[in-house]
């Protein structure tokens, strides 16, 4: 089956063939054929993909800014708009030492964890999760980098001691409406844990804006993804701290900064 022949966009086709043959772009773009076993799995991801999964899970890797991870259907596939919130809020923090602490509630791949990580290697890093799944590949993708992954409920899961001390709290919480009419690829692959916060999308939101205050110290920064019409009511959930919110590239509200 050549690339042209699958169905699929040629782009996503050569990214299978790169991933049952082990070629990079270049190498795809010069291949004469398959051999048998390729040609079987090839097939098998292509009627996969054919059936709305992810390409991100048939290729088992993404990148998210200056890391590549891990991804399966344990867990939410990063999107760019996360990214953008890692960038602001590296922007925000700038620098840090070993006494700076920064948490990611409900992390998920464990992505801006460790990307965070990766900009502040200095930095105490912690991430949380609910669910065992998520925990499980969340180890895998941060166990080498030094981020400590807890479980437990947003802010039940961390110690008692750095409450008042965080110095950058971020999170990609769940911000679907229970009832949202979401694609096909995403309801039917991705967890609804990871994606759906009640009747109006927003019951992780006030919970982490009901504690988020008290542990965030003087100077801090807090950054959450939101959904694009959550903006108003996450600036009144947060009207604690100083808040902006920043757009993704779509133009659309997605991100709320707030400073202590």
């Amino acid at each position: 089956m050549r690339a042209s022949e699958t169905g699929l966009p040629e782009h996503e086709a050569r990214r299978l063939l790169q991933l049952v043959t082990g070629l990079d772009a270049a190498g795809v773009a010069l291949l004469d054929g398959l051999e048998r076993d390729q040609e079987v799995r090839f097939e098998q991801l292509v009627e996969r993909r054919l059936s709305g999964e992810p390409l991100q899970y048939l290729e088992g890797t993404v990148q998210f800014g200056p890391v590549e991870l891990k991804v399966d259907r344990r867990v939410l596939i990063p999107r760019p708009e996360t990214e953008i919130l890692w960038e602001r809020a590296v922007e925000a923090l700038r620098e840090a030492d070993e006494q700076t602490v920064i948490v990611d509630l409900g992390t998920g791949s464990g992505a801006l964890a460790l990307a965070l990580k990766h900009s502040f290697p200095a930095a105490r890093v912690y991430a949380t999760d609910i669910d065992p799944d998520a925990l499980t590949l969340a180890r895998e993708n941060t166990e080498s980098a030094g981020v400590t992954v807890l479980a437990g409920d947003l802010f039940d899961a961390l110690p008692s001691g750095i409450r008042g001390d965080i110095d950058l709290l971020v999170s990609n919480p769940p911000y679907v409406a229970d009832e949202a009419d979401l694609p096909a690829e995403v309801r039917e692959h991705e967890p609804p844990t990871a994606l759906l916060a009640g009747p109006q999308g927003d019951e992780v939101l006030v919970r982490i804006a009901e504690q988020a205050y008290h542990w965030v110290k003087p100077g801090g920064w807090v950054f959450l993804e939101i959904a694009e019409t959550q903006a108003r009511r996450a600036l009144a959930l947060f009207a604690e701290f100083e808040c902006a919110i920043h757009r993704d590239l779509t133009g659309r509200p997605r991100v709320l900064a707030g400073h202590r």
